[in-house]
């Protein structure tokens, strides 16, 4: 990163890094996004841009989270996850470092340790996703605010328990237009910066999602 000046990566953690090093690639990825040099899952491109904008509107380090699970019936409450790569100070106590569980059924556990597993701390997060629309040729993007909570969820890998305003409004929105099921998050509320930067500066497509 530091001889070819590279502010951002993605890599392809699923499945090469296991099959031809031994090993996961998480915890370095976590050490890189803790530095501010946020790293991205599964060769997200995309993805890695979108860490790095929050990197730099939020001051603090973005970590990249699958839309995942519905909460019971609250209809204001999804749950973010990963293997994962979360940075340190995106994480609450206890932290573990471990194997990856799916992966390390396949390959093997001696193949796929240095996952971070543990639940992301309580306190206010923006997101946000870029992506492209090859067809149209046109960049397109959303951001949003919300609240992690200390709510408990009985899964491995990291978790986030996400309070957002009309979910079902912001996953219709993701769905409708294409969009990855991976999302970026960093702690603060961020997303009026990310709105003028990309409307004013950029000029991509955009949607700012409200509770």
């Amino acid at each position: 990163m530091d001889e070819n000046e590279c502010d951002a990566s993605a890599v392809q953690c699923w499945n090469s890094i296991e099959h031809n090093y031994g090993c996961a690639s998480c915890l370095t990825m976590s050490m890189m996004g803790e530095g501010m040099r946020p790293s991205a899952c599964e060769v997200d491109i995309t993805g890695a841009v979108s860490m790095y904008a929050l990197d730099l509107a939020s001051g603090n380090p973005a970590a990249l989270l699958d839309w995942n699970n519905n909460y019971g019936s609250r209809p204001d409450i999804v749950v973010g996850t990963h293997c994962s790569n979360f940075p340190r100070g995106f994480m609450g106590a206890p932290i573990e470092v471990s194997n990856l569980d799916l992966l390390g059924e396949t390959f093997g556990k001696e193949n796929c340790f240095g996952a971070i597993k543990g639940h992301v701390a309580p306190g206010p997060f923006t997101f946000f996703r870029v992506s492209t629309d090859d067809a149209e040729g046109r960049v397109k993007c959303y951001m949003g605010e919300g609240e992690f909570t200390a709510d408990p969820f009985p899964m491995n890998g990291g978790i986030a328990v996400c309070r957002i305003g009309n979910v079902r409004g912001l996953m219709s929105h993701v769905t409708r237009e294409g969009f990855e099921h991976h999302v970026a998050m960093a702690r603060g509320l961020s997303a009026s910066i990310l709105q003028e930067a990309v409307e004013r500066y950029l000029g991509w497509d955009f949607y700012r999602h409200e509770a």
